[in-house]
Protein backbone atom coordinates (compact mmCIF):
# COMPACT_ATOMS: atom_id res chain seq x y z
CA UNK A 1 0.00 0.00 0.00
CA UNK A 2 2.79 2.53 0.79
CA UNK A 3 4.87 1.83 -1.80
CA UNK A 4 1.97 2.36 -4.48
CA UNK A 5 1.48 5.99 -3.08
CA UNK A 6 3.52 7.64 -4.83
CA UNK A 7 2.82 6.30 -7.93
CA UNK A 8 -1.01 7.39 -7.50
CA UNK A 9 0.06 10.78 -6.23
CA UNK A 10 1.88 10.93 -9.42
CA UNK A 11 -1.04 9.99 -11.86
CA UNK A 12 -3.16 11.77 -9.74
CA UNK A 13 -1.19 15.09 -11.01
CA UNK A 14 -0.97 14.51 -14.43
CA UNK A 15 -4.96 13.39 -14.50
CA UNK A 16 -5.61 16.68 -12.64
CA UNK A 17 -2.60 18.39 -14.82
CA UNK A 18 -5.21 17.53 -18.08
CA UNK A 19 -8.63 18.70 -16.71
CA UNK A 20 -8.08 21.60 -14.56
CA UNK A 21 -6.48 24.18 -17.07
CA UNK A 22 -9.53 23.75 -18.80
CA UNK A 23 -11.39 25.58 -16.25
CA UNK A 24 -9.67 28.46 -18.36
CA UNK A 25 -11.60 28.41 -21.18
CA UNK A 26 -15.00 29.30 -19.09
CA UNK A 27 -13.69 33.58 -19.14
CA UNK A 28 -11.21 32.70 -21.80
CA UNK A 29 -12.12 30.32 -25.06
CA UNK A 30 -9.32 29.47 -27.53
CA UNK A 31 -9.72 30.16 -31.12
CA UNK A 32 -10.14 27.96 -34.19
CA UNK A 33 -9.15 27.60 -37.74
CA UNK A 34 -12.47 26.35 -38.56
CA UNK A 35 -12.25 23.35 -39.83
CA UNK A 36 -12.74 19.73 -38.84
CA UNK A 37 -10.54 16.74 -40.56
CA UNK A 38 -10.42 13.25 -39.91
CA UNK A 39 -7.26 10.99 -39.52
CA UNK A 40 -7.29 10.56 -43.19
CA UNK A 41 -6.77 14.14 -43.91
CA UNK A 42 -10.39 14.87 -45.55
CA UNK A 43 -12.03 17.81 -44.35
CA UNK A 44 -14.94 17.09 -43.42
CA UNK A 45 -16.16 20.10 -41.89
CA UNK A 46 -15.33 23.75 -42.84
CA UNK A 47 -17.27 25.70 -39.86
CA UNK A 48 -15.81 23.81 -37.13
CA UNK A 49 -16.82 25.29 -34.17
CA UNK A 50 -18.55 28.47 -35.34
CA UNK A 51 -22.08 29.43 -36.12
CA UNK A 52 -21.70 30.49 -39.31
CA UNK A 53 -18.84 29.62 -42.62
CA UNK A 54 -18.58 33.39 -43.02
CA UNK A 55 -16.77 33.27 -39.18
CA UNK A 56 -15.13 30.41 -40.00
CA UNK A 57 -11.01 31.51 -40.83
CA UNK A 58 -10.84 28.37 -42.65
CA UNK A 59 -13.93 29.01 -45.02
CA UNK A 60 -12.99 32.31 -46.00
CA UNK A 61 -9.42 31.05 -46.91
CA UNK A 62 -11.09 29.06 -49.27
CA UNK A 63 -10.67 25.36 -47.78
CA UNK A 64 -14.28 23.53 -48.40
CA UNK A 65 -15.45 19.92 -47.39
CA UNK A 66 -14.50 17.23 -49.48
CA UNK A 67 -10.95 18.97 -49.02
CA UNK A 68 -8.01 16.58 -48.66
CA UNK A 69 -4.71 17.44 -46.73
CA UNK A 70 -1.98 16.53 -48.38
CA UNK A 71 -0.58 13.74 -45.31
CA UNK A 72 2.87 13.29 -46.90
CA UNK A 73 4.07 16.89 -47.33
CA UNK A 74 2.81 17.56 -43.79
CA UNK A 75 4.14 14.42 -41.86
CA UNK A 76 6.47 14.85 -38.83
CA UNK A 77 9.47 13.11 -40.64
CA UNK A 78 11.95 14.31 -41.27
CA UNK A 79 11.36 16.66 -38.36
CA UNK A 80 10.78 20.54 -39.05
CA UNK A 81 8.94 22.08 -35.68
CA UNK A 82 6.26 24.19 -37.78
CA UNK A 83 4.93 21.56 -40.02
CA UNK A 84 4.92 18.48 -37.27
CA UNK A 85 2.69 20.53 -35.15
CA UNK A 86 0.76 21.60 -37.72
CA UNK A 87 -0.71 18.28 -38.59
CA UNK A 88 -0.62 16.89 -34.97
CA UNK A 89 -3.32 20.00 -34.40
CA UNK A 90 -5.23 19.43 -37.39
CA UNK A 91 -6.06 15.53 -37.67
CA UNK A 92 -8.52 13.73 -35.59
CA UNK A 93 -10.98 16.36 -35.02
CA UNK A 94 -9.35 19.12 -32.55
CA UNK A 95 -8.84 22.04 -33.73
CA UNK A 96 -8.31 24.41 -30.18
CA UNK A 97 -5.79 26.05 -30.56
CA UNK A 98 -3.95 29.62 -28.41
CA UNK A 99 -5.52 32.35 -29.92
CA UNK A 100 -3.15 34.00 -32.56
CA UNK A 101 -2.04 30.80 -33.98
CA UNK A 102 -1.18 30.70 -37.78
CA UNK A 103 -0.82 27.44 -39.63
CA UNK A 104 0.00 26.69 -43.32
CA UNK A 105 -1.92 23.42 -45.14
CA UNK A 106 -0.71 21.88 -47.32
CA UNK A 107 -3.60 20.62 -49.88
CA UNK A 108 -3.55 17.53 -52.29
CA UNK A 109 -5.36 18.14 -55.61
CA UNK A 110 -8.64 16.50 -56.05
CA UNK A 111 -11.17 16.44 -58.93
CA UNK A 112 -11.72 20.15 -60.13
CA UNK A 113 -8.91 21.57 -57.64
CA UNK A 114 -5.48 21.74 -57.76
CA UNK A 115 -2.90 21.07 -54.95
CA UNK A 116 -2.29 24.00 -53.42
CA UNK A 117 -0.70 25.90 -49.74
CA UNK A 118 -3.51 27.96 -47.75
CA UNK A 119 -2.09 29.60 -44.67
CA UNK A 120 -5.01 30.41 -42.12
CA UNK A 121 -4.83 32.39 -38.40
CA UNK A 122 -6.84 31.28 -35.84
CA UNK A 123 -9.92 33.68 -34.69
CA UNK A 124 -11.07 33.24 -31.09
CA UNK A 125 -14.12 31.27 -30.78
CA UNK A 126 -16.39 33.38 -28.14
CA UNK A 127 -18.99 30.26 -27.48
CA UNK A 128 -21.92 31.20 -25.65
CA UNK A 129 -23.06 30.72 -22.43
CA UNK A 130 -24.77 27.38 -22.36
CA UNK A 131 -21.56 25.73 -24.08
CA UNK A 132 -19.41 27.69 -21.59
CA UNK A 133 -21.51 26.14 -18.20
CA UNK A 134 -21.72 22.95 -19.62
CA UNK A 135 -17.54 22.97 -19.76
CA UNK A 136 -17.73 24.26 -16.18
CA UNK A 137 -20.10 21.37 -15.33
CA UNK A 138 -17.93 19.02 -17.10
CA UNK A 139 -14.23 19.80 -15.61
CA UNK A 140 -16.12 20.30 -11.99
CA UNK A 141 -17.10 16.84 -12.71
CA UNK A 142 -13.64 15.45 -13.85
CA UNK A 143 -12.29 17.13 -11.07
CA UNK A 144 -14.34 15.25 -8.27
CA UNK A 145 -14.31 12.46 -9.89
CA UNK A 146 -10.53 11.58 -10.48
CA UNK A 147 -10.34 12.67 -6.74
CA UNK A 148 -12.97 10.05 -5.88
CA UNK A 149 -11.08 7.31 -7.42
CA UNK A 150 -7.77 7.71 -5.90
CA UNK A 151 -9.42 8.11 -2.53
CA UNK A 152 -10.86 4.91 -3.06
CA UNK A 153 -7.17 3.74 -3.63
CA UNK A 154 -5.44 5.30 -0.96
CA UNK A 155 -8.12 4.25 1.84
CA UNK A 156 -8.96 0.76 -0.06
CA UNK A 157 -5.56 -0.02 -1.70
CA UNK A 158 -5.88 -3.30 -4.48
CA UNK A 159 -6.32 -4.35 -7.80
CA UNK A 160 -10.30 -3.40 -7.96
CA UNK A 161 -9.90 0.31 -6.94
CA UNK A 162 -6.25 0.71 -8.96
CA UNK A 163 -8.16 -0.83 -12.05
CA UNK A 164 -11.45 2.04 -11.39
CA UNK A 165 -8.48 4.30 -11.23
CA UNK A 166 -6.75 3.46 -14.53
CA UNK A 167 -9.87 4.24 -15.85
CA UNK A 168 -10.97 7.13 -14.46
CA UNK A 169 -8.29 8.99 -15.09
CA UNK A 170 -8.64 9.05 -18.96
CA UNK A 171 -12.32 8.39 -18.91
CA UNK A 172 -13.66 11.02 -16.93
CA UNK A 173 -15.92 14.32 -17.94
CA UNK A 174 -13.15 16.57 -17.71
CA UNK A 175 -12.05 18.02 -21.26
CA UNK A 176 -7.97 18.58 -21.76
CA UNK A 177 -8.17 21.12 -24.74
CA UNK A 178 -6.26 23.84 -23.05
CA UNK A 179 -3.07 21.35 -22.24
CA UNK A 180 -3.08 20.28 -25.87
CA UNK A 181 -2.86 23.69 -26.93
CA UNK A 182 0.30 24.57 -24.46
CA UNK A 183 1.53 21.73 -26.23
CA UNK A 184 1.22 22.82 -29.83
CA UNK A 185 4.29 24.90 -28.96
CA UNK A 186 6.01 21.69 -28.43
CA UNK A 187 5.34 19.55 -30.92
CA UNK A 188 7.48 16.57 -29.09
CA UNK A 189 5.91 16.99 -26.12
CA UNK A 190 2.49 17.45 -27.52
CA UNK A 191 3.76 13.99 -29.39
CA UNK A 192 5.07 12.13 -26.29
CA UNK A 193 1.61 13.28 -24.49
CA UNK A 194 -0.15 11.60 -27.23
CA UNK A 195 1.63 8.50 -27.07
CA UNK A 196 1.00 8.59 -22.88
CA UNK A 197 -2.58 9.25 -23.69
CA UNK A 198 -2.85 6.02 -25.49
CA UNK A 199 -1.04 4.40 -22.83
CA UNK A 200 -3.84 5.60 -20.08
CA UNK A 201 -6.55 4.62 -22.90
CA UNK A 202 -5.48 1.18 -22.40
CA UNK A 203 -4.88 0.59 -19.13
CA UNK A 204 -8.27 2.11 -18.63
CA UNK A 205 -9.58 -0.18 -20.76
CA UNK A 206 -7.93 -3.37 -19.30
CA UNK A 207 -8.47 -1.57 -15.37
CA UNK A 208 -12.89 -1.27 -16.10
CA UNK A 209 -12.28 -5.08 -17.02
CA UNK A 210 -10.51 -5.93 -14.12
CA UNK A 211 -12.86 -3.93 -11.48
CA UNK A 212 -15.41 -5.49 -12.85
CA UNK A 213 -14.16 -8.79 -12.40
CA UNK A 214 -13.51 -8.09 -8.85
CA UNK A 215 -16.43 -5.53 -7.77
CA UNK A 216 -17.48 -4.53 -5.25
CA UNK A 217 -15.12 -6.76 -2.92
CA UNK A 218 -12.15 -6.80 -4.77
CA UNK A 219 -12.20 -10.88 -5.28
CA UNK A 220 -11.72 -12.68 -8.20
CA UNK A 221 -13.99 -15.65 -8.77
CA UNK A 222 -11.59 -18.81 -9.88
CA UNK A 223 -13.90 -19.09 -13.11
CA UNK A 224 -12.39 -15.32 -14.10
CA UNK A 225 -8.91 -15.85 -13.27
CA UNK A 226 -7.99 -16.71 -16.47
CA UNK A 227 -9.27 -13.84 -18.25
CA UNK A 228 -7.64 -11.25 -15.66
CA UNK A 229 -4.51 -12.83 -16.38
CA UNK A 230 -5.12 -12.23 -20.16
CA UNK A 231 -5.84 -8.27 -19.11
CA UNK A 232 -1.78 -7.12 -19.40
CA UNK A 233 -1.73 -8.51 -23.20
CA UNK A 234 -4.82 -6.72 -23.70
CA UNK A 235 -3.79 -2.99 -22.95
CA UNK A 236 -0.57 -4.00 -24.72
CA UNK A 237 -2.39 -4.68 -27.42
CA UNK A 238 -4.38 -1.32 -27.19
CA UNK A 239 -2.09 0.36 -26.66
CA UNK A 240 -0.16 -0.22 -29.68
CA UNK A 241 -3.24 -0.19 -32.26
CA UNK A 242 -4.21 3.05 -30.23
CA UNK A 243 -0.14 4.62 -30.86
CA UNK A 244 -0.80 3.16 -34.28
CA UNK A 245 -4.10 5.56 -35.03
CA UNK A 246 -1.44 8.70 -34.75
CA UNK A 247 0.85 7.46 -37.64
CA UNK A 248 -1.37 9.96 -40.02
CA UNK A 249 1.37 12.59 -38.02
CA UNK A 250 3.78 10.75 -40.28
CA UNK A 251 1.78 10.36 -43.82
CA UNK A 252 -0.56 6.99 -43.06
CA UNK A 253 -4.30 7.47 -43.51
CA UNK A 254 -5.50 5.79 -40.20
CA UNK A 255 -9.17 6.81 -39.64
CA UNK A 256 -10.28 3.76 -40.12
CA UNK A 257 -8.08 2.82 -37.17
CA UNK A 258 -9.21 5.26 -35.14
CA UNK A 259 -12.76 4.76 -35.54
CA UNK A 260 -11.85 0.83 -34.58
CA UNK A 261 -10.15 1.75 -31.20
CA UNK A 262 -12.73 4.07 -30.01
CA UNK A 263 -15.30 1.84 -30.99
CA UNK A 264 -13.38 -1.23 -29.18
CA UNK A 265 -14.48 0.90 -26.25
CA UNK A 266 -18.32 0.23 -27.10
CA UNK A 267 -16.94 -3.49 -26.75
CA UNK A 268 -15.45 -2.97 -23.55
CA UNK A 269 -18.65 -1.48 -22.11
CA UNK A 270 -20.55 -5.02 -24.19
CA UNK A 271 -18.20 -7.01 -22.15
CA UNK A 272 -17.83 -5.36 -18.82
CA UNK A 273 -21.91 -5.64 -18.90
CA UNK A 274 -21.81 -9.22 -19.30
CA UNK A 275 -18.99 -9.93 -16.78
CA UNK A 276 -21.28 -8.26 -14.19
CA UNK A 277 -24.46 -9.40 -15.07
CA UNK A 278 -23.31 -13.30 -15.02
CA UNK A 279 -21.53 -12.22 -11.59
CA UNK A 280 -24.53 -11.15 -10.31
CA UNK A 281 -25.76 -14.60 -9.20
CA UNK A 282 -22.89 -15.70 -7.51
CA UNK A 283 -22.64 -12.71 -5.06
CA UNK A 284 -24.94 -12.43 -1.88
CA UNK A 285 -27.62 -10.32 -1.70
CA UNK A 286 -26.07 -7.20 -0.21
CA UNK A 287 -23.12 -7.24 -2.17
CA UNK A 288 -25.53 -8.00 -4.91
CA UNK A 289 -27.07 -4.72 -4.70
CA UNK A 290 -23.99 -3.10 -5.11
CA UNK A 291 -23.20 -4.65 -7.89
CA UNK A 292 -26.39 -3.51 -9.58
CA UNK A 293 -25.06 0.39 -8.55
CA UNK A 294 -21.89 -0.76 -10.86
CA UNK A 295 -24.41 -2.31 -13.60
CA UNK A 296 -26.67 0.76 -13.92
CA UNK A 297 -23.54 2.56 -14.10
CA UNK A 298 -22.27 1.42 -16.50
CA UNK A 299 -25.37 1.00 -18.65
CA UNK A 300 -25.63 4.62 -18.58
CA UNK A 301 -22.38 6.45 -18.40
CA UNK A 302 -20.07 3.94 -21.03
CA UNK A 303 -22.58 4.51 -23.71
CA UNK A 304 -22.06 7.84 -23.55
CA UNK A 305 -18.77 8.63 -23.15
CA UNK A 306 -18.33 6.04 -26.22
CA UNK A 307 -20.44 7.90 -27.99
CA UNK A 308 -19.04 11.59 -27.38
CA UNK A 309 -15.88 10.33 -28.76
CA UNK A 310 -16.93 9.19 -31.66
CA UNK A 311 -18.78 12.68 -32.44
CA UNK A 312 -15.90 14.44 -31.20
CA UNK A 313 -13.13 12.60 -32.74
CA UNK A 314 -14.30 11.25 -35.78
CA UNK A 315 -16.76 11.49 -38.84
CA UNK A 316 -18.80 9.09 -37.38
CA UNK A 317 -20.75 12.18 -35.59
CA UNK A 318 -21.42 14.18 -39.14
CA UNK A 319 -22.69 11.50 -40.62
CA UNK A 320 -25.75 11.74 -38.37
CA UNK A 321 -26.20 15.25 -37.66
CA UNK A 322 -24.95 16.02 -41.07
CA UNK A 323 -22.17 18.40 -39.57
CA UNK A 324 -20.13 17.95 -36.42
CA UNK A 325 -22.56 18.10 -33.13
CA UNK A 326 -22.74 20.88 -31.22
CA UNK A 327 -20.68 21.38 -28.06
CA UNK A 328 -22.96 21.24 -26.00
CA UNK A 329 -24.60 18.25 -26.88
CA UNK A 330 -21.23 16.91 -26.75
CA UNK A 331 -20.34 18.12 -22.97
CA UNK A 332 -23.26 16.89 -21.55
CA UNK A 333 -22.72 13.28 -23.56
CA UNK A 334 -19.41 13.66 -21.25
CA UNK A 335 -21.19 15.18 -18.12
CA UNK A 336 -23.32 11.68 -18.51
CA UNK A 337 -20.37 9.56 -17.97
CA UNK A 338 -20.06 10.94 -14.30
CA UNK A 339 -23.02 8.83 -13.50
CA UNK A 340 -20.74 5.68 -13.97
CA UNK A 341 -18.43 7.04 -11.03
CA UNK A 342 -20.58 8.64 -8.99
CA UNK A 343 -22.29 4.91 -9.11
CA UNK A 344 -19.25 3.00 -8.74
CA UNK A 345 -17.89 5.56 -5.57
CA UNK A 346 -21.36 5.05 -3.69
CA UNK A 347 -20.80 1.13 -4.52
CA UNK A 348 -17.30 0.11 -3.12
CA UNK A 349 -17.18 2.82 -0.61
CA UNK A 350 -20.55 1.76 1.61
CA UNK A 351 -20.64 -1.92 2.97
CA UNK A 352 -24.49 -1.96 2.51
CA UNK A 353 -26.28 0.76 -0.13
CA UNK A 354 -30.21 1.72 -0.67
CA UNK A 355 -31.77 0.18 -3.75
CA UNK A 356 -30.45 1.74 -7.04
CA UNK A 357 -33.81 2.79 -8.42
CA UNK A 358 -33.59 5.72 -5.77
CA UNK A 359 -30.62 7.82 -7.61
CA UNK A 360 -31.86 6.29 -11.06
CA UNK A 361 -35.08 8.46 -10.00
CA UNK A 362 -32.99 11.54 -9.32
CA UNK A 363 -30.41 10.93 -12.37
CA UNK A 364 -33.21 10.62 -14.65
CA UNK A 365 -34.84 14.09 -13.40
CA UNK A 366 -31.45 15.77 -13.68
CA UNK A 367 -31.24 14.98 -17.13
CA UNK A 368 -35.08 16.26 -17.88
CA UNK A 369 -33.99 19.52 -16.34
CA UNK A 370 -30.74 20.03 -18.15
CA UNK A 371 -31.72 18.62 -21.56
CA UNK A 372 -34.91 20.24 -21.74
CA UNK A 373 -33.15 24.17 -21.69
CA UNK A 374 -30.26 22.61 -23.32
CA UNK A 375 -32.06 21.61 -26.54
CA UNK A 376 -34.58 24.37 -26.50
CA UNK A 377 -31.71 26.99 -26.02
CA UNK A 378 -28.79 25.41 -28.20
CA UNK A 379 -29.19 28.07 -30.99
CA UNK A 380 -31.07 30.99 -29.31
CA UNK A 381 -28.31 31.37 -26.83
CA UNK A 382 -26.29 32.72 -29.62
CA UNK A 383 -28.67 34.91 -30.79
CA UNK A 384 -29.55 36.28 -27.44
CA UNK A 385 -25.94 37.42 -27.13
CA UNK A 386 -25.64 38.79 -30.51
CA UNK A 387 -29.29 40.39 -29.53
CA UNK A 388 -27.93 42.39 -26.30
CA UNK A 389 -24.14 43.00 -26.56
CA UNK A 390 -23.09 42.19 -23.39
CA UNK A 391 -19.73 41.53 -21.37
CA UNK A 392 -18.00 37.70 -21.42
CA UNK A 393 -18.48 38.18 -17.66
CA UNK A 394 -22.04 39.39 -17.85
CA UNK A 395 -22.46 36.48 -19.88
CA UNK A 396 -20.35 34.31 -17.38
CA UNK A 397 -22.52 35.74 -14.34
CA UNK A 398 -26.04 34.68 -16.62
CA UNK A 399 -24.60 31.25 -17.11
CA UNK A 400 -24.39 31.14 -13.18
CA UNK A 401 -28.36 32.32 -12.46
CA UNK A 402 -29.01 29.95 -15.15
CA UNK A 403 -27.26 26.93 -13.38
CA UNK A 404 -28.80 28.16 -10.04
CA UNK A 405 -32.21 28.22 -11.64
CA UNK A 406 -31.77 24.94 -12.82
CA UNK A 407 -30.23 23.29 -9.70
CA UNK A 408 -33.87 24.88 -7.97
CA UNK A 409 -36.00 23.48 -10.57
CA UNK A 410 -34.07 19.80 -9.94
CA UNK A 411 -34.60 20.32 -6.17
CA UNK A 412 -37.97 20.89 -6.50
CA UNK A 413 -38.92 17.74 -9.21
CA UNK A 414 -37.06 15.30 -6.95
CA UNK A 415 -39.04 16.69 -4.21
CA UNK A 416 -42.15 16.41 -6.07
CA UNK A 417 -40.67 12.42 -7.54
CA UNK A 418 -39.72 11.24 -3.97
CA UNK A 419 -43.67 12.39 -2.52
CA UNK A 420 -44.76 10.31 -5.29
CA UNK A 421 -42.77 7.30 -4.96
CA UNK A 422 -43.24 7.45 -1.05
CA UNK A 423 -46.44 7.27 -0.98
CA UNK A 424 -46.69 3.94 0.71
CA UNK A 425 -44.43 4.63 3.14
CA UNK A 426 -46.14 7.72 3.98
CA UNK A 427 -49.65 5.74 4.75
CA UNK A 428 -47.88 3.43 6.78
CA UNK A 429 -46.36 5.90 8.51
CA UNK A 430 -49.67 7.25 9.38
CA UNK A 431 -51.44 3.77 9.88
CA UNK A 432 -48.45 2.67 12.28
CA UNK A 433 -48.33 5.65 14.39
CA UNK A 434 -52.04 5.68 14.51
CA UNK A 435 -51.80 2.05 16.14
CA UNK A 436 -48.70 3.01 18.30
CA UNK A 437 -51.05 6.32 19.70
CA UNK A 438 -54.11 3.74 20.74
CA UNK A 439 -52.12 0.31 22.29
CA UNK A 440 -53.11 -0.41 25.13
CA UNK A 441 -49.91 -2.08 26.55
CA UNK A 442 -46.32 -1.28 26.29
CA UNK A 443 -45.59 -4.85 24.86
CA UNK A 444 -48.17 -3.56 21.78
CA UNK A 445 -45.83 -0.66 21.15
CA UNK A 446 -43.11 -3.04 21.10
CA UNK A 447 -44.80 -5.41 18.78
CA UNK A 448 -45.60 -2.61 16.49
CA UNK A 449 -42.34 -1.44 16.26
CA UNK A 450 -40.83 -3.82 15.54
CA UNK A 451 -42.79 -6.94 14.23
CA UNK A 452 -45.39 -4.91 12.21
CA UNK A 453 -42.78 -2.05 11.17
CA UNK A 454 -40.23 -5.10 9.68
CA UNK A 455 -43.47 -6.54 7.93
CA UNK A 456 -44.45 -3.49 6.23
CA UNK A 457 -40.98 -2.39 5.19
CA UNK A 458 -40.11 -6.24 4.22
CA UNK A 459 -36.93 -6.29 6.48
CA UNK A 460 -34.93 -9.28 7.58
CA UNK A 461 -35.39 -8.15 11.53
CA UNK A 462 -36.58 -5.77 13.75
CA UNK A 463 -36.68 -5.81 17.10
CA UNK A 464 -37.27 -3.80 20.96
CA UNK A 465 -35.38 -3.05 23.34
CA UNK A 466 -37.44 -1.23 26.32
CA UNK A 467 -35.96 0.75 29.19
CA UNK A 468 -35.98 -0.91 32.84
CA UNK A 469 -34.27 0.28 35.95
CA UNK A 470 -30.71 -1.47 34.57
CA UNK A 471 -31.22 -0.55 31.17
CA UNK A 472 -32.25 -1.46 27.90
CA UNK A 473 -34.31 -5.32 27.30
CA UNK A 474 -36.14 -7.04 24.75
CA UNK A 475 -39.18 -8.71 26.21
CA UNK A 476 -40.19 -10.59 22.68
CA UNK A 477 -38.89 -13.05 20.26
CA UNK A 478 -39.32 -12.40 16.73
CA UNK A 479 -37.59 -13.41 12.96
CA UNK A 480 -33.60 -13.45 13.71
CA UNK A 481 -34.71 -12.64 17.14
CA UNK A 482 -34.69 -16.27 19.17
CA UNK A 483 -34.24 -17.60 23.09
CA UNK A 484 -30.31 -17.11 21.96
CA UNK A 485 -30.28 -14.41 21.19
CA UNK A 486 -29.11 -11.59 23.66
CA UNK A 487 -31.84 -10.31 25.87
CA UNK A 488 -29.57 -6.84 26.85
CA UNK A 489 -28.68 -3.76 24.68
CA UNK A 490 -24.98 -4.03 24.42
CA UNK A 491 -24.07 -1.00 22.50
CA UNK A 492 -20.80 1.34 23.44
CA UNK A 493 -21.40 4.29 26.07
CA UNK A 494 -21.71 6.47 23.08
CA UNK A 495 -24.02 5.00 20.89
CA UNK A 496 -26.50 4.48 24.41
CA UNK A 497 -25.85 8.02 24.88
CA UNK A 498 -26.44 9.26 21.44
CA UNK A 499 -30.31 6.70 21.50
CA UNK A 500 -30.89 8.66 25.06
CA UNK A 501 -30.41 12.19 23.53
CA UNK A 502 -33.39 11.06 20.82
CA UNK A 503 -30.62 10.85 17.79
CA UNK A 504 -30.48 7.33 15.48
CA UNK A 505 -27.30 5.38 15.68
CA UNK A 506 -25.58 3.75 12.14
CA UNK A 507 -24.33 0.09 13.59
CA UNK A 508 -21.90 -1.55 11.32
CA UNK A 509 -20.56 -5.39 11.46
CA UNK A 510 -17.97 -5.13 14.60
CA UNK A 511 -20.28 -3.46 16.49
CA UNK A 512 -23.25 -5.87 16.27
CA UNK A 513 -20.81 -8.66 16.94
CA UNK A 514 -19.43 -7.56 20.08
CA UNK A 515 -23.23 -6.70 21.08
CA UNK A 516 -23.98 -10.36 20.47
CA UNK A 517 -26.39 -9.70 17.50
CA UNK A 518 -27.79 -11.97 15.13
CA UNK A 519 -25.22 -12.64 12.10
CA UNK A 520 -25.92 -13.12 8.41
CA UNK A 521 -28.99 -10.89 6.96
CA UNK A 522 -30.66 -10.56 9.90
CA UNK A 523 -27.59 -8.12 11.80
CA UNK A 524 -29.49 -4.59 12.75
CA UNK A 525 -28.00 -1.57 10.60
CA UNK A 526 -30.05 0.68 12.41
CA UNK A 527 -31.01 1.92 16.21
CA UNK A 528 -33.91 4.04 16.31
CA UNK A 529 -34.87 5.94 20.28
CA UNK A 530 -38.40 6.12 21.31
CA UNK A 531 -37.51 8.96 23.04
CA UNK A 532 -38.99 12.44 24.54
CA UNK A 533 -36.99 15.66 24.96
CA UNK A 534 -36.07 13.95 28.56
CA UNK A 535 -36.30 10.45 28.92
CA UNK A 536 -35.74 7.47 26.41
CA UNK A 537 -38.11 4.62 26.31
CA UNK A 538 -36.86 2.24 24.24
CA UNK A 539 -34.45 1.70 21.51
CA UNK A 540 -35.90 -0.63 18.28
CA UNK A 541 -33.01 -2.26 15.89
CA UNK A 542 -33.63 -2.48 12.34
CA UNK A 543 -32.27 -4.75 9.95
CA UNK A 544 -32.08 -4.16 5.97
CA UNK A 545 -34.68 -5.10 3.72
CA UNK A 546 -34.99 -8.97 2.46
CA UNK A 547 -33.67 -7.94 -0.89
CA UNK A 548 -30.29 -7.01 0.63
CA UNK A 549 -30.58 -2.72 0.24
CA UNK A 550 -30.39 -0.22 3.19
CA UNK A 551 -32.94 1.53 5.04
CA UNK A 552 -32.57 4.83 2.35
CA UNK A 553 -33.62 8.36 4.10
CA UNK A 554 -37.41 8.49 3.72
CA UNK A 555 -37.73 5.16 5.45
CA UNK A 556 -35.60 6.16 8.08
CA UNK A 557 -37.28 9.26 8.74
CA UNK A 558 -40.79 7.22 9.06
CA UNK A 559 -38.59 4.99 11.60
CA UNK A 560 -37.84 8.10 13.58
CA UNK A 561 -41.20 10.30 13.36
CA UNK A 562 -42.54 6.55 14.37
CA UNK A 563 -40.22 6.20 17.59
CA UNK A 564 -41.67 9.88 18.80
CA UNK A 565 -45.06 8.19 18.03
CA UNK A 566 -44.03 5.48 20.55
CA UNK A 567 -42.63 7.90 23.34
CA UNK A 568 -45.48 9.78 23.57
CA UNK A 569 -47.47 6.65 23.49
CA UNK A 570 -44.93 4.93 26.47
CA UNK A 571 -45.06 7.92 28.14
CA UNK A 572 -49.53 7.92 28.19
CA UNK A 573 -49.41 4.89 29.52
CA UNK A 574 -46.81 5.14 32.24
CA UNK A 575 -48.87 8.31 33.49
CA UNK A 576 -51.80 6.27 33.36
CA UNK A 577 -50.15 3.53 35.52
CA UNK A 578 -48.81 5.80 38.18
CA UNK A 579 -52.44 7.49 38.34
CA UNK A 580 -54.06 4.12 38.76
CA UNK A 581 -51.16 3.06 41.32
CA UNK A 582 -52.07 6.42 43.38
CA UNK A 583 -55.76 5.80 42.58
CA UNK A 584 -55.66 2.45 44.60
CA UNK A 585 -52.88 4.27 47.42
CA UNK A 586 -55.62 6.96 47.81
CA UNK A 587 -58.53 4.51 48.17
CA UNK A 588 -57.04 2.40 50.75
CA UNK A 589 -55.59 5.83 52.84
CA UNK A 590 -59.32 6.63 52.68
CA UNK A 591 -60.43 3.04 53.90
CA UNK A 592 -57.79 2.99 56.56
CA UNK A 593 -59.14 6.04 57.60
CA UNK A 594 -62.58 5.18 57.99
CA UNK A 595 -61.41 2.46 60.22
CA UNK A 596 -59.03 4.04 62.20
Amino acid sequence: MVRGRPLLIGLLIWALLMIVPDLARVVRPLASFGFYADNNGMVYDATGPFIDKSASPAWKAGIREGDQLDLSRMRCLPFDRDRCASILTVVGGIQDVLPGSAITLDLAAIPGQAARQVTIEAEPRNPNWLVRSVLLLDQIAGILVVLAAAWLVWVRPGPMSWGFFLYVIWFNPGQSFELYAQLQRWPLLLLAQDIAGCIAQAAGYAGLLLFVMRAPTDTTQPEWLPYERALPALGLAIALALMASYASAFGFKTEFLTRATILFGLVVSVAALVILLLRRQTLSPKDNQRLRWVIWGCLIGLPAFVIADLSQYTTVGAMFWGASPPEDLIGLLYLVNGILCLFVFEAIRRPRVVSVSIPLRRVTVLALTMSVPALLLHREAEHLKEALNVSQWTWFLIAAVIIFVIGQLHHGAVELADRYFNRDIDKAERDLGEAILTAKDPAQIDHLLSERTRATLKLTSAITFRRDDTGFRRYENVAGWDDTATRDLRLGEADIATLSKGSPVMINEVEANKAAFPLGLETPILAVPAASRVYCYAATLYGPHESGTALNANERQMLASLGHHAADAYARLENEHLRSVIAGLESQLAVSGVRA
